[in-house]
């Protein structure tokens, strides 16, 4: 293994200790062809090496019995372009757009977004969203790091339906906006519920002829929502990592899943999370028997390699970032090490990393 990917434990932060080097040449800026030709790393209990699959090799370790939990949270084109009444260009993200802050009597909504413009914009300046129909939002109090709270004229989810963009995340390159094909790419086969501003990227894999292949073999499948954040990309403050506390995301978890997973460990089944925020979801409402309650509300835990994983026995999952809580999380399942070990491994291969790159299955 290469020592620079491989960081001292006593690292002055915690986030030190998941640092490696990339070539920014292995971050995919396209998806595979088609969804189940992606490239998977399968690190299974009992082997000592990687083993080098496809997504369609999934077949061949999951069994009769297994549960594959899925995120069905839908991708909102949550970046919204707009003008100034002087014309300057704004953009403006909704940050949780199923949820607005306050719901006027007029239909009107409120909500937190980040927006970036020239020159920073003031409280009361007006944001013209679509000249054709005159639409106008109003900026009603502005906060740090760009954040501010926008009034939008009506319902913000219908208006991203209608008028804003993929939010691809920023290391992906589109200098004339996102492509045609991001709009399907950018979103899993079983997106549902719409509200996640970054797509659960680990089922981006998965294509609807490989899960009925699955339900033919016995692997149930039982759906969770997490709307994924904005916060996903963003380094965690000293204070969160130190409170073992993340950036809130929206869950919800039915009863129906929550008996899927009982029945799953009556016939000895085993809960295989299709992605971080599948896993997130469960254990945020997972019990010490290993079991899940049914709820909803807003999840905020940090998991990490000190956190007792109870519900989830293995996870699909793409190449993360460095420096960040999603490979915390995955080395919670397999070991800081063998993590990082295998991460330098996927270097030398010429795996694709992130968003539309490559999966490993933990099992």
């Amino acid at each position: 293994m290469n020592p620079a990917l491989l960081r001292s434990a006593e690292a002055s932060s915690p986030l030190d200790a998941y640092d490696y080097q990339l070539p920014p040449e292995l971050i995919a800026q396209h998806p595979a062809p088609r969804r189940v030709q992606a490239r998977l790393m399968v690190l299974a209990e009992g082997q000592a090496a990687p083993v080098h699959k496809r997504a369609y090799n999934l077949l061949e370790w999951l069994r009769k019995d297994d549960l594959l939990v899925i995120n069905n949270t839908s991708v909102v084109p949550a970046r919204l372009r707009g003008r100034k009444p002087t014309g300057g260009k704004v953009e403006v993200f909704l940050l949780s757009p199923a949820h607005p802050l306050d719901v006027m009597d007029d239909g009107s909504e409120v909500h937190e977004t980040l927006i970036k413009t020239h020159r920073r914009l003031a409280k009361g300046a007006r944001i013209n969203l679509d000249p054709e129909e005159n639409l106008w939002a109003e900026v009603v109090e502005v906060s740090d790091r760009g954040k501010a709270l926008v009034k939008f004229p009506g319902s913000a989810l219908s208006l991203a339906s209608d008028l804003g963009e993929v939010p691809l995340p920023p290391y992906i390159k589109r200098p004339d906006g996102p492509l045609a094909e991001d709009k399907q790419r950018y979103q899993t086969v079983y997106a549902h519920k719409q509200g996640a501003v970054a797509a659960p990227t680990a089922g981006l894999h998965l294509s609807k002829e490989l899960m009925a292949a699955l339900l033919k073999r016995g692997v149930r499948v039982a759906p969770v929502t997490l709307h994924v954040g904005y916060g996903t990309f963003a380094e965690p403050s000293a204070e969160d990592l130190a409170s073992g506390k993340l950036h809130s995301e929206w869950v919800e978890i039915s009863c129906e899943t929550a008996r899927a997973v009982e029945e799953t460990r009556q016939k000895g089944g085993r809960v295989i999370c299709v992605g971080t925020t599948s896993l997130r979801a469960v254990e945020w409402r997972g019990t010490e028997q290993g079991l899940v309650e049914p709820g909803a509300g807003w999840c905020d835990i940090l998991i990490d390699e000190s956190s007792a994983i109870k519900v989830a026995d293995g996870i699909l999952t793409n190449f993360h970032l460095p420096r960040t809580t999603l490979l915390m999380l995955v080395a919670a399942m397999a070991g800081r090490e063998r993590i990082l070990a295998a991460y330098a491994e996927a270097i030398r291969m010429k795996y694709r990393f992130y968003s539309f790159g490559d999966a490993m299955l933990i099992i």
